[in-house]
């Protein structure tokens, strides 16, 4: 499983800022063949506190309450997780959160799809999705790698 070191600077030494942690995220899971997750930070107020609310990962989000989160996702293609897509139906991995997002592809290249169109994203591209339905679909032959901050919002109207 993909190791993914996580820095928290938020300690301070005679007044001075420190590097508080430096190690490898323990908080990883693998949902479906190769699809990792890692939430690496979530908080559970507004404003946030400086001290993290651990949560358990879950295959689609579930940001706490006035809460966020920053989630590490790699996604691998989707002939590796046996997504078929059925022409005229919707994408089986499409799904809707109460949350604004914002994320950025890292690596590789994944199509984002919404309920009337899609569009194909790669490293360096940056997706602000604002509640609505959607899914990602990778149909090409290596993983892509996302992050992800996901903050707690009302819902979208529609």
């Amino acid at each position: 499983m993909k190791t993914i070191p996580r820095r928290i600077v938020t300690g301070l030494r005679n007044g001075k800022s420190i590097i508080e942690q430096d190690e490898i995220v323990t908080n990883v899971s693998e949902h479906f063949p190769g699809l990792i997750i890692s939430d690496i930070w979530s908080t559970d107020s507004t404003p946030a506190k400086f001290e993290e609310k651990v949560i358990e990962n879950t295959a689609f989000p579930n940001t706490p309450k006035n809460g966020s989160y920053f989630r590490y996702v790699q996604i691998p293609p989707d002939k590796d997780l046996g997504i078929i897509v059925t022409e005229g139906q919707p994408h089986p991995l499409m799904h809707q959160t109460d949350t604004l997002d914002y994320i950025i592809i890292i690596s590789g290249e994944i199509y984002l799809i919404v309920d009337e169109e899609e569009t194909l994203l790669r490293a360096g591209d940056i997706v602000i999705q604002r509640g609505t339905n959607h899914a990602w679909s990778n149909r090409s032959d290596s993983s892509c790698i996302q992050l992800a901050v996901l903050l707690d919002a009302a819902k979208a109207e529609k």
